[in-house]
């Protein structure tokens, strides 16, 4: 599912118009982003949360050439599932 089909089934399911539905997500994935740009964590329960790691540098080696490169540190989004969807999948 994509978001596309996300905002076409919120709308069908809740009785919502196109532009409700795509402000309702929008809205959604706009206070995730923000809050993980805040460094919060944001816990969804039945499905998961989602935070920020930080990863250090690190001396690193090009495949194509062999050339050591080196890596800069970096914050990437880590998610990770909840017991219940968890459950729900292995179901």
């Amino acid at each position: 599912m994509n978001k596309s089909e996300l905002i076409k089934t919120m709308a069908e399911e809740n009785s919502l118009s196109a532009d409700e539905a795509t402000t309702v997500v929008n809205t959604f994935f706009d206070c995730v982003r923000k809050a993980l740009l805040s460094e919060q964590r944001v816990e969804i329960r039945g499905l998961g949360s989602f935070k920020i790691k930080q990863y250090a540098g690190y001396a690193g080696r090009n495949p194509k050439t062999g050339e050591m490169v080196s890596v800069a540190p970096k914050k990437l989004p880590f998610f990770r599932a909840g017991k219940e969807l968890k459950e729900f999948v292995n179901s």
